[in-house]
């Protein structure tokens, strides 16, 4: 599968990274407002760095589409790839403006072009794990859900500037995997947060440490505790509790899923985790989507779910109030 990549930031250089180890796909072309990090992309990956984006709408050898540059951008390039019919898959959040992505996402439901937003949370193996024993009953109804995630450091602050904020650029992260393990929206939401890593980052109007409180209909309740920063490195997170017992799943020394109940402990391990291999686990997850012509998930609607849930709580939080929902 031959992919056109668009970004070569942080994001487009893992992703040029896994597409070109992956033994399935491989690079045609990379473009970059940064022609000169494109080019060095491209030679280290392999591909073209065409000078001007059209080259490539226009070329007739790619399959598929990444999108992993600026935000502002996504919209964009997502109605270009719909135009030229191009499978895509996108970086979260869809957009910084959510009425562009509301716009974009009517004027895509009559398309069945398959588009896939790289929340990969839901691609790490002890999530997947988690989500699989939840549908099968294994802890019976789900009372709570407890999710904590922080980096590892404070992200460079020309990136922090532009990022659309903590709960739009990360916590959105949560605000997928949530719903995704509860299997049913929320209905209400209230967040909260403060600034105790860099004073710069409130002087932006952002937060970098933050809580959200999410209400199900089943009257399940969820806490997602977001930060910027741990000494102690990346710690990714979570716990279900439900009637018959508990999961836990997440970072450590070596990644694990804990079922509690009556009859005892649990424990799977999966491979060591560092905060990319996900990247990895969800670009398979699309490939092998439009290999085998299934639907892709988390899909364009998933991730417009997820945003939604993003503003809500942003407005929560500015209101100091919790917020209701109400699902289009």
């Amino acid at each position: 599968m031959r992919f056109a990549l668009f970004g070569a930031g942080r994001a487009g250089t893992i992703h040029a990274r896994n597409i070109a180890n992956h033994p399935r796909a491989e690079l045609g072309y990379i473009f970059d407002v940064d022609q000169a990090a494109a080019q060095r992309l491209a030679d280290a990956r392999g591909g073209q760095a065409p000078r001007s984006a059209q080259q490539i709408w226009e070329a007739d050898d790619v399959d598929a589409v990444l999108i992993a540059s600026s935000t502002d951008t996504h919209v964009d390039l997502l109605r270009q790839a719909m135009r030229a019919g191009r499978p895509t898959y996108c970086e979260k959040p869809i957009d910084l403006d959510i009425e562009k992505v509301r716009l974009f996402v009517e004027e895509a439901s009559g398309c069945d072009l398959p588009i896939f937003i790289g929340f990969r949370r839901r691609f790490q193996p002890e999530f997947r794990a988690m989500q699989r024993q939840l549908r099968d009953g294994a802890i019976g109804q789900i009372e709570s859900i407890r999710i904590t995630a922080r980096d590892f450091a404070l992200a460079p602050l020309a990136f922090l500037q532009r990022s659309g904020g903590l709960l739009r650029d990360k916590m959105i992260h949560y605000f997928d995997l949530a719903p995704w393990l509860a299997a049913e929206r929320p209905t209400e939401v209230y967040a909260t947060g403060s600034c105790l890593i860099d004073p710069v980052v409130g002087q932006m109007g952002d937060v970098d440490t933050a809580v959200a409180v999410l209400r199900f209909p089943s009257g399940a309740l969820c806490t997602i505790e977001n930060g910027r920063r741990a000494a102690y490195g990346f710690d990714d997170r979570v716990e279900v509790f439900g009637a018959k017992g508990m999961l836990q799943g997440g970072s450590g020394p070596a990644e694990n899923l804990v079922r509690f109940s009556a009859a005892g402990i649990m424990q799977s391990r999966f491979p060591d985790y560092y905060g990319e291999e996900s990247f990895a686990y969800a670009l398979d997850g699309f490939i092998t989507a439009l290999e085998s012509g299934a639907a892709v998930s988390p899909s364009l609607q998933d991730g417009y779910q997820a945003q939604l849930l993003a503003e809500a709580a942003i407005d929560s939080m500015r209101a100091n109030r919790p917020v209701k929902l109400q699902w289009p």
